[in-house]
């Protein structure tokens, strides 16, 4: 049952809350400021005082059987019996803008709610409690959001965290996490983190973005989606490397569309992000070790897991250690069409980390081996890149063409040529392709994919 005041607490005079709405209401905002104002700092007292006494009185073990006009009506009565027993008015606007702010701290993620409902954002940075940037079109920029204190960062880090079964205390002071949406979270705390508590947060599209939205962007030109659609339906394996923040999950989900909806799926992440387009997908997490240092998952044990689920094809969110080479063993042994991402600034440095992450497993492992499985394992790398000017783009597709002497070699099938830079600092270029026929174009053609024979020639396509 909800209840919003201690038993031996008179319930509040029904005109408080009426008063503030009785006042004259403030002219239309525009639609990107919607709420109003919020209260000012020299109101921060009041405001820590009214989220105290929620804490105290507010049965928050049944939140999510209250709607959220009962919540805020609750809320209203509270801040209005606690306004008039300190015999303080303040103006409507002021007042509904309080409410906004109590009703994030309650059911939300506090002040970064507004950003976390803001399209445009694309990453929420914390640094610390009073330096809170966002990313918007590529690039960075300072907001005028701050926390209370250290303590009210650490209790929204503590929610995110808490919420997925995972923690972060001083023995572990840093974690992966994700939010309801998928969005993907990192924290690091005190003493790890010197000036403060960090946390960056990585926002997805609550639809995911398909081929067509990217060629709008341009982070391709057509005939290379062309190809890169072939290549999916096709079971062309696919390593997609990139920088952080360059687009490699966006690329991935978006590849996904053109897998055939019959195929059973299985994603492996560490904190699950992947937005797959089918119906017929199993998801798979990771988990640390408890706090006794047990219980751990790592995404190895899941994929020597997922290969007796019977997946037509496995994607792993990111190979980032020894889990590379039992992807590698999937991708050689029938689950072609699979695609994974990995952190690197060229094809050929994916293929040299590859090799690195490969060697983790211990023991004596010929290198010449390992070379053999990713040459036998992958067709295609697919490369982005974020640009100067914030944009990101799909800089090379290459293809693995064979193992020469103790050399994996590749060959370019469309290359993005920079040209420049214009004067409002714009990246000029054009993705083109190489004129270089792929050697798996008669597989794709076997396998039913229609695939224009002059796509390969090396008219440029601006992007």
């Amino acid at each position: 049952m909800f209840r919003s005041f201690n038993a031996n607490r008179p319930a509040a005079p029904a005109p408080a809350p009426a008063r503030p709405a009785a006042q004259p209401q403030p002219s239309p905002q525009p639609a990107a400021k919607a709420r109003p104002a919020p209260v000012a700092e020299s109101d921060n007292g009041l405001k820590v005082e009214l989220h105290t006494l929620l804490l105290d009185q507010l049965n928050l073990t049944v939140l999510d059987k209250v709607s959220k006009e009962d919540l805020r009506r609750e809320i209203a009565t509270l801040a209005a019996q606690h306004l008039q027993e300190r015999g303080q008015h303040i103006p409507s606007g002021a007042f509904q803008a309080l409410m906004d702010e109590l009703l994030d701290e309650v059911l939300g993620l506090g002040p970064l709610e507004p950003l976390l409902a803001d399209p445009t954002v694309s990453d929420i940075l914390v640094n610390g409690t009073d330096k809170v940037f966002v990313e918007r079109r590529g690039l960075l920029e300072r907001t005028e959001v701050r926390f209370r204190d250290e303590r009210h960062l650490l209790r929204i880090i503590d929610k995110i965290v808490s919420s997925v079964g995972r923690r972060i205390d001083e023995s572990q002071p840093w974690v992966d996490a994700r939010l309801e949406d998928g969005s993907r979270v990192n924290a690091i705390i005190r003493p790890c983190a010197i000036d403060g508590p960090s946390l960056s947060i990585r926002k997805f599209s609550r639809t995911p973005l398909h081929m067509d939205r990217l060629l709008e962007h341009g982070a391709l030109s057509k005939p290379a989606a062309q190809f890169l659609e072939a290549a999916v339906k096709g079971r062309m394996n696919i390593l997609i490397s990139g920088g952080t923040g360059s687009g490699k999950t966006t690329m991935l989900n978006a590849l996904s569309a053109f897998i055939d909806p019959r195929h059973r799926m299985v994603t492996i992440e560490d904190a699950a992000e992947l937005q797959l387009q089918q119906e017929h997908v199993v998801r798979l997490e990771t988990r640390p070790a408890n706090a006794e240092g047990t219980g751990r998952i790592t995404q190895r044990d899941l994929l020597i897991n997922a290969l007796r689920m019977r997946p037509d094809r496995i994607m792993v969110g990111e190979v980032r250690g020894n889990e590379a080479f039992d992807m590698l063993q999937a991708m050689n042994t029938g689950h072609d069409g699979s695609m994974t991402t990995i952190h690197a600034n060229t094809a050929r440095d994916a293929i040299s980390r590859l090799e690195q992450m490969v060697t983790m497993i211990g023991g004596d492992f010929p290198m010449q081996a390992i070379r053999s499985q990713i040459a036998a394992g992958l067709q295609l790398v697919l490369q982005l890149n974020r640009l100067s000017d914030g944009r990101r783009k799909v800089t090379s597709i290459s293809e693995i063409v064979g193992l020469e002497g103790d050399t994996v070699m590749m060959q370019d099938i469309f290359v993005f040529k920079k040209m420049g830079v214009d004067d409002d600092g714009n990246v000029k270029g054009r993705m083109m392709a190489t004129g270089v026929r792929p050697r798996c174009f008669e597989a794709l053609m076997s396998s039913g994919v229609s695939l224009a024979s002059d796509a390969f020639s090396m008219m440029e396509e601006v992007a």
